[in-house]
């Protein structure tokens, strides 16, 4: 991985796809579910020549109260009509995994302790033809599992699809039907999209094809939770479970962007939607369609958000930037001489404002490419040569045993340990270090140090041992912060702690 994931600390709110999933034996919508169940409502008749490839401009059709122009709304829904589709899967699911999550379905799989059996299932989404040879762009949630997907076009012909490709990791699908007489989008430039721009999303919440909904951009660029991989546009467009796959139009009746995901507490549309940029999802689209996978550029660095606190203690004026908590051994970050402390600024002359946006354009960068670093070390500016590498896939987190002698470090409220040759195999830690065994209610414990975490270094010295550390930790002026650098599981970040709170 590139990055260090960072906590989802938003507990009543729920990242999820814009997808319907319905099951044959249930009749139902779930509320708190976008996995909820649907019915699909036929389509009206088509416009009278779906084989048409239209390249209208768009004019305004009214002004608004202020006296500004209005997209023509109605335009682009009805010409682009013919060119977005109704996705209906079958499958089977586990049952009574409703509202269980991932990683819990996982552990059942693994230890054969699923409730039930898997059991008939029907999925509803959305998608859009990018071409008239029949390839249509959805999201992977939506096809994903399915033994049969069915696609239904505007003139109400229903048409069996094939997968291309998919790619989880960004939530794009690419689709195959044999059909002619077929309609696509135009596609237009995501990165030109700015805050304020109207959008219009078209798609099939709960199976009621062909909704459209207007809004405007509300964001550009925004990381999600656990996906790093994708600079999401946010919208306030009406978006709900069905949408999953459906097309975001501009004023102009250009598609840039796919509808993805929805932030809900209920499970339905709040104000906070999601779609993956067109120019994301093309590029992850050619890959599906030239060679089945996706090829990601890989830096092999662990990178953590810039705080305030962190930005005093590496000489920043304010916080900018992504700071390298860890460098992969025999990564392309390691042979251009990126170190841990680096705080890398600028990718091949893109600034990283956030630490969010450098996983994404590392990504989009192919395998192979010469870039150049910005990055700030000890208070200097410097910049980089690096060959961007392959990402790999990746690894699982380990875990060691620990049986040995406790030390307490009383002004920062721990108790820490020297590591074995063993656990140093185990933990992945080549020398030094001390583990934090316990965290009582002080200093650390409220910075966020866990049990099980390593400390590596105090002040960017290294931690040798127990006695290394409580010599470092004193040695700190009273009224002086501390900075630790933590081993955590394969991660590694940097924690701030003010010994005084």
């Amino acid at each position: 991985m590139s990055t260090l994931k960072e906590r989802d600390t938003m507990s009543n709110n729920a990242l999820v796809p814009a997808a319907v999933l319905g099951l044959v034996v249930a009749a139902a919508l779930t509320a708190h579910m976008t996995q909820s169940e649907g019915q699909a409502i036929a389509a009206p008749a088509p416009s009278s020549n779906p084989a048409a490839q239209v390249q209208p401009v768009y004019q305004a059709a009214a002004l608004s109260s202020s006296g500004a122009a209005l997209p023509d709304f109605r335009s682009i829904a009805r010409d682009n009509r013919a060119a977005i589709v109704s996705i209906n899967t079958v499958g089977r699911r586990e049952a009574g995994d409703e509202g269980v999550p991932e990683e819990l379905r996982e552990f059942f799989r693994r230890f054969g302790q699923s409730p039930q059996a898997p059991r008939p299932s029907q999925g509803l989404g959305s998608g859009f033809i990018i071409d008239t040879e029949g390839t249509i762009l959805t999201n992977a949630h939506v096809v994903r599992g399915a033994d049969t997907i069915t696609v239904t076009l505007a003139d109400r012909r229903q048409i069996s699809a094939e997968v291309v490709g998919s790619d989880d990791r960004t939530d794009v699908a690419v689709l195959k039907i044999e059909a002619d007489d077929l309609q696509a989008v135009r596609l237009g430039d995501s990165e030109q999209m700015e805050v304020g721009d109207w959008v219009l999303a078209i798609g099939s919440p709960f199976g009621l094809d062909y909704t459209a909904t207007q809004g405007i951009v509300s964001a550009t660029g925004r990381s999600l939770p656990n996906e790093v991989y994708v600079p999401f546009i946010q919208t306030d467009a009406a978006v709900n479970p069905g949408n999953s796959g459906g097309p975001l139009f501009n004023a102009q009746g250009e598609v840039i962007g796919v509808n993805s995901q929805i932030l809900s507490r209920s499970g339905g549309y709040i104000g906070l939607s999601f779609a993956i940029p067109i120019r994301t999802a093309m590029q992850i689209a050619q890959q599906l369609k030239s060679k089945g996978f996706v090829e990601r550029g890989w830096l092999g660095v662990l990178i953590q958000p810039v705080t305030r606190e962190l930005a005093e203690n590496f000489d920043l004026d304010r916080p900018v930037g992504a700071l390298v908590a860890q460098v992969t051994p025999d990564s392309p970050a390691e042979a251009a001489g990126i170190e841990v402390g680096d705080v890398i600024l600028g990718f091949e002359g893109q600034n990283v404002e956030e630490s969010q946006q450098l996983p994404a354009m590392v990504a989009a960068t192919a395998p192979g490419s010469e870039v150049k670093l910005q990055i700030l070390r000890n208070g200097k500016r410097r910049t980089l040569d690096l060959t961007i590498g392959t990402l790999p896939e990746e690894r699982s987190a380990s875990n060691g045993n620990r049986s040995i002698q406790r030390d307490t470090n009383d002004r920062l409220g721990v108790r820490v340990a020297d590591l074995s040759d063993d656990e140093r195999e185990a933990l992945g830690v080549s020398e030094g270090g001390v583990v934090v065994t316990d965290v009582g209610r002080g200093a650390a414990g409220q910075a966020g140090i866990r049990s099980g975490d390593v400390i590596t270094q105090v002040n960017r010295r290294t931690v040798e041992g127990v006695e290394s550390f409580n010599d470092l930790v004193e040695n700190v002026d009273d009224d002086e912060s501390i900075l630790l650098l933590v081993r955590r599981g394969e991660g590694a970040l940097f924690i701030v702690i003010d010994p005084t709170e």
